[in-house]
């Protein structure tokens, strides 16, 4: 059997890579054509073009690259009628959904199937129904999606969310990492994480730069780490050279484990990232912003009151977030600090921690193979 697959950022990347490992456990024989990045890619996928050139989001950033991703959309589905017995499409709504619907319309009796459910319990609830005409089913990273996706029409598995089962560094890996880069054990270790995509970078850098140096005058020994990825990697460390105190920059995915096991608390953007801090158990703070434009038609769709996976899944408030005009550097600062030295704050954390990362299938089947086995029922 042969699986047609399409991932844009780097989420999807790994949800595809946990996938195809999953697919290639049920299937000895399955083969896999399509995009994604350097995960899929190890799996055994030769992506048909750099899948970094997916990685926009919002209405404004969009707009300079819509003729050149319109003609990836063509390009994709033509591939896929003449490719493959069925289309996985994951994440990155905005193109994939777009190239399953032209694919459908070019091969009527082509599987469709989704992974990562559409956020329609936060805005756009008219989505699902959208896309039910072709996407045949849906896997869904929460445990509270299916309903939304039944109730369209379309199948839909909870399959758990990969963060549980990706490895975390030990220990021995974390003390190991602080001893490399000379950080006392009496340093706080903050993680900057300001987004996978280049939009993303060059909004909340800055901003996450200048929380972090207010913090830095609270607390002079204050060391940052900022882990990046493949696609925005040499616009990180350029920015960041230019940054009144350059954090240490960690690119591969072991020094990201390692950061992340060694750190105190860390300053994100929202994302899947709340959820694998989260898996670490590192208390955080919130940011997000967007361009103008994007940010005043989301704010008008919004129907949650909290964007943050952790405090979704667990039901709880306790990760403080600072979203579109509030993302500013004095604000989180402070709850910076407040983490640093309210015990309660992060005890707070870590408890609804415990309840997401319970709730999103830890301790059970990898979800890489319950997404595997979900899509060869589904077919």
């Amino acid at each position: 059997m042969k699986f047609f697959l399409i991932a844009g950022e780097a989420s999807g990347d790994a949800l595809g890579a946990a996938l195809m490992a999953g697919l290639k456990a049920l299937l000895p024989d399955v083969a896999f054509d399509g995009v994604g990045g350097p995960l899929m890619e190890a799996e055994g996928l030769q992506s048909r073009f750099p899948m970094e050139e997916l990685s926009v989001m919002g209405l404004w950033e969009v707009l300079p690259k819509y003729r050149a991703l319109k003609r990836r959309i063509a390009e994709m589905a033509a591939a896929v009628v003449a490719s493959g017995d069925a289309l996985i499409t994951i994440d990155s709504p905005d193109f994939c959904l777009r190239v399953a619907r032209a694919a459908r319309a070019g091969r009527p009796g082509l599987r469709t199937i989704h992974y990562v459910a559409p956020s329609v319990w936060a805005w756009r609830p008219g989505r699902a129904a959208k896309m039910a005409p072709f996407i045949d089913h849906v896997l869904a990273l929460l445990p509270f999606e299916p309903p939304y996706m039944q109730a369209a029409g379309m199948g839909c598995d909870f399959v758990g969310h990969p963060v549980v089962a990706e490895p975390r560094a030990s220990a021995a890996e974390a003390a190991a990492f602080r001893e490399t880069h000379m950080i006392g054990p009496d340093q706080p270790l903050v993680l900057c994480l300001p987004g996978s995509r280049r939009g993303e970078v060059a909004r909340l850098g800055p901003r996450f730069d200048e929380a972090l140096m207010r913090l830095r005058d609270r607390e002079p020994g204050l060391r940052v780490v900022l882990p990046t990825v493949r696609g925005v990697a040499g616009m990180v460390r350029e920015m960041t050279a230019r940054w009144p105190v350059a954090p240490i920059v960690v690119e591969s995915a072991e020094d990201k484990r390692a950061a992340f096991a060694a750190a105190d608390l860390a300053l994100a953007a929202s994302g899947t990232v709340s959820l694998e801090l989260a898996a670490a158990r590192v208390p955080m703070v919130i940011g997000y912003d967007m361009a103008a434009l994007s940010r005043i038609i989301f704010s008008r769709m919004l129907r949650i009151d909290t964007v943050t996976l952790v405090n979704l899944v667990s039901e709880t408030r306790v990760i403080p977030e600072f979203i579109g005009s509030n993302c500013r550097a004095g604000p989180m600062a402070a709850a910076l600090l407040r983490l640093l030295e309210d015990e309660a704050a992060r005890a707070a954390q870590f408890a609804a921690m415990e309840v997401t990362m319970q709730r999103l299938g830890e301790g059970g089947e990898p979800p890489g193979l319950r997404a595997a086995r979900a899509v060869l029922a589904a077919l």
